[in-house]
């Protein structure tokens, strides 16, 4: 299942995300990913949470990422959640980059039965049609 936190900066995407994998961490009973670019995260979410800098793999654009979470899942058969933040800043602002991206994340996470929750910094009304109904 595939979930979306959006909004504009400065609306509360991150603090939703990190109030969401603390209270994930807490219930799951498997593992639980944060992928974040940088470690500004470190102290704020749950030391049960797989924290990955995503910055130190050199990963740029959507199909990077989208490759990034697969390398994720095929080593790690446990993971139950994944949770991006900032997921702009990894992939870049073609929201059609951003909708491929997505359709495929959505099949991958039904197979593999993972929650994957993105933080997107940007407008409801700038997202293409087909991601609005991951939109929490």
């Amino acid at each position: 299942m595939i979930k979306l936190i959006v909004g504009n900066k400065g609306s509360g995407k991150t603090k939703t995300l990190i109030r969401m994998v603390n209270e994930t961490a807490a219930s799951s009973n498997g593992n639980v990913v944060c992928v974040e670019k940088g470690l500004q995260l470190t102290y704020d979410i749950s030391h049960k949470v797989r924290l990955v800098d995503i910055g130190e793999y050199k990963i740029q654009g959507f199909d990077c990422l989208y490759g990034f979470l697969g390398g994720l899942m095929a080593g790690n058969y446990d993971i139950t959640d994944v949770f991006v933040d900032a997921t702009l800043k990894i992939g870049g602002r073609d929201m059609d980059a951003l909708a491929a991206m997505m359709e495929k994340a959505a099949a991958l996470a039904g197979e593999h039965k993972v929650n994957l929750i993105f933080t997107i910094s940007a407008d409801a009304s700038e997202l293409p049609e087909s991601l609005k109904q991951y939109m929490i």
